[in-house]
């Protein structure tokens, strides 16, 4: 096939090497180098339960077919599409999305299927090129900025069909593939090892953590306020009279208000033996008020006032950096029905249900209704409530009163059902900065494991980077260790 006179402009390659359009490594390139069918003949209501497997953007990344996730059509849907068949060892390219160019190879395990309008099938002839050196090179930084060269759009980045076909690729003699594929693979088996370590530190850490909050919830991080007070010779307030004192606060407020309703008591299924001092209370007793955002979409302005949802909370503070806003006249009305304030207790109560926050920051915002503002009493340590309610015994029966299935909701009527162990005040705050110390321990940790993560993932780059390097002289290649 002739080479296109533009490749005479790319970087010079080692000797032996030459550049060579995607499609010139295949035995047809019309046949072997396609696209998937056109939207309107492969939709989405088409896809069944089993079947002949599906591959979709989401199941290709670089240098591995992810299997989660799997669609399938029927055989007679998949023999009007056998064009667009792929088969065990063909090569998978996406030509939609951010990052584009992804490429893999399809497992045997995964058999035949058919490919989505979003992907390129390559079938490449075996006595041209090793599929498993074509797969690299596409995934290699320099095929990558080809990509990026030939990228349309910005919404939904993509490259034609016709542009992949000319893909340049730095081609090796074939002798001289395997060699390169091997030196490759030896630096990744390094690398998985690393990365199977540190992702089996990353799981650790997730258990300690919540190993942490339940030591929290049953007295078992400080000494409780018994044992300090026993040694010390003083007297203390129980968690009992805490409670009984935070109660009758709330009743003197409601004179005036009508009839006063009592929370309700602890459920007795979700309760166990305390330390001493401690008492069983729930969320209803705790939140002087509980209240949501509104039940509607508002309508969104390019800027102004951030307006959360419950993916925005994470325990360890508000995400502002993907809110969506709201007009400050809107936020105005808005905040006469809820309005969150610094200090008080945000709560996931739709979508990813039961994740507290309290809120420390000063900036204004509002809430979507699957976030609940709850205002505590001034007798509580609010990061207490936190992580009590972050815990495993708190978060398995914010779990329980969720209902739905497609939209789950965590209502504010069930919210306050939520048993809560109640140690003295004092006991509340020395709870919490012991449970900040290691968890900020524990940030760090975690923080460090991130960042070698996203390195083996740059040095696994780095390694195809050296393997199609293009000022290499010599006519065998060996990839350097990191």
């Amino acid at each position: 096939m002739k080479i296109p006179v533009e490749f005479n402009s790319l970087a010079p390659l080692p000797v032996g090497w030459s550049w060579q359009p995607l499609q010139s490594l295949t035995a047809n390139p019309k046949q072997d180098v396609v696209d998937g069918p056109f939207g309107s003949d492969l939709k989405a209501s088409e896809y069944v339960s089993h079947g002949v497997p599906i591959a979709r953007l989401q199941n290709i990344d670089r240098n591995n077919f992810v299997t989660k996730n799997i669609r399938f059509l029927t055989t007679e849907k998949a023999a009007d599409l056998a064009r667009h068949e792929f088969r065990p060892d063909d090569i998978l390219i996406t030509k939609l999305g951010d990052p584009l160019g992804k490429a893999c190879i399809v497992p045997r395990s995964i058999g035949h299927g058919v490919i989505v309008a979003d992907l390129v099938r390559v079938r490449p002839d075996e006595r041209l090129v090793d599929r498993r050196y074509l797969t690299y090179a596409i995934n290699s930084p320099s095929t990558v900025k080809q990509f990026e060269l030939h990228t349309k759009g910005t919404t939904r980045p993509r490259v034609n069909l016709s542009v992949l076909r000319q893909l340049p690729i730095p081609v090796a003699p074939r002798h001289q593939q395997e060699e390169i594929v091997d030196a490759i693979e030896r630096q990744f088996s390094r690398l998985d090892e690393a990365v199977a370590n540190l992702q089996r530190v990353k799981a650790n850490l997730k258990r300690y953590k919540a190993s942490v909050l339940q030591a929290a919830v049953e007295g078992r991080v400080v000494p409780t306020e018994a044992e300090l007070a026993r040694r010390e010779g003083r007297s203390y307030e129980s968690g009992e009279r805490l409670l009984e004192r935070i109660l009758a606060a709330r009743r003197d407020q409601w004179v005036g208000r009508g009839k006063y309703k009592a929370p309700e008591a602890p459920r007795r299924e979700w309760t166990f033996d305390l330390p001493e001092g401690w008492a069983w209370s729930t969320l209803g007793h705790l939140a002087v008020s509980v209240k949501d955002g509104p039940h509607f979409s508002p309508k969104y302005a390019a800027e102004g006032i951030p307006f959360i949802s419950g993916g925005n909370i994470r325990p360890e503070g508000i995400d502002f950096s993907a809110t969506k806003f709201i007009t400050p006249e809107l936020h105005a009305e808005l905040s006469k029905r809820c309005r969150p304030l610094r200090g008080d207790l945000l709560y996931t109560k739709g979508g990813t249900t039961g994740i507290a926050r309290v809120n420390t920051d000063t900036r204004d915002f509002n809430v979507w209704v699957h976030v609940a503002v709850l205002k505590l009493s001034q007798s509580i340590e609010p990061f207490f409530v936190q992580h009590a309610l972050n815990s495993q015994h708190c978060y398995r029966q914010a779990q329980e009163y969720t209902h739905g299935v497609g939209n789950q909701d965590l209502g504010l009527t069930r919210m306050v059902w939520i048993t809560i162990p109640l140690p003295p005040l004092s006991e509340q705050r020395r709870i919490v900065a012991e449970v900040d110390r290691r968890l900020s321990i524990l940030r760090e940790v975690e923080s460090e494991v991130d960042t070698n993560l996203k390195r083996a993932n740059s040095l696994r780059q780095a390694a195809l980077a050296r393997a199609f390097t293009v000022q290499k002289e010599s006519t065998r290649y060996e990839i350097p260790p990191s």
